[in-house]
């Protein structure tokens, strides 16, 4: 008579997702380069948005946009660069199921970025309210806080819990200063160094030590 199959409680699942988790490896140089250059670039973007509420930088108009465009190209010149190193590297060095399976957290939390901006985007636009549009910033450090916390709850790592409540705190705070834009550029600005390039710095710097 065959053996009847265990079936598996709540703790034996939860047991198996932190034996995965907990399996070492470093973090993708992808991910890493793309928390601290987004992280760095962008904050930097918004220092110059806050000195130009502030009255402090007048720029024409096509240098303001030459620069804007410059952040981006920038960004996706090192994000391109980090892409093609991980290729390289190949599959037996992008690291166990462990690094895989937060990578695909934060990969799955991309693509909710991507439609929240798509959403706002065409709302603010439909309704001539810039304001709709800002609110799209809150919603994604919602997510990466999310993303954060699963990522604290597996490995459990303090730098994690803090990005995760910070990006709480960050994604509230961001919500109630939509109509005052210096304060809100005040702390996109230091979220992104704080909770995007200081987290990317950890990742790199693990990452770089796997090498």
């Amino acid at each position: 008579m065959p053996a009847k199959p265990r079936l598996h409680s709540p703790e034996d699942d939860l047991a198996f997702m932190r034996a995965i988790v907990e399996g070492g490896g470093r973090p993708p140089m992808t991910l890493a380069i793309c928390y601290l250059a987004g992280g760095l670039l962008y904050g930097l973007q918004c220092l110059f948005h806050v000195g130009q509420a502030a009255g402090l930088i007048d720029w024409p108009d096509i240098a303001n946009l030459a620069f804007v465009v410059g952040i981006s190209v920038a960004f996706l010149a090192v994000l391109t660069w980090a892409i093609l190193r991980d290729r390289k590297a190949g599959p037996a060095n992008r690291g166990p199921l462990a690094t895989r399976t937060l990578s695909a957290a934060f990969s799955a939390t991309g693509m909710a970025n991507t439609a929240v901006i798509i959403i706002f985007a065409v709302g603010a636009a439909r309704d001539q309210d810039f304001a709709i549009w800002l609110y799209y910033a809150a919603i994604v450090f919602a997510l990466q806080a999310a993303a954060w916390y699963m990522a604290w709850t597996l490995k459990r790592q303090g730098w994690m819990l803090a990005t995760a409540l910070g990006g709480w705190v960050t994604a509230v705070a961001l919500g109630l200063l939509v109509r005052d834009p210096l304060w809100y550029l005040g702390v996109c600005t230091v979220a992104l160094f704080a909770l995007f390039a200081l987290p990317g710095w950890v990742m790199f710097r693990d990452a770089r030590a796997g090498t």
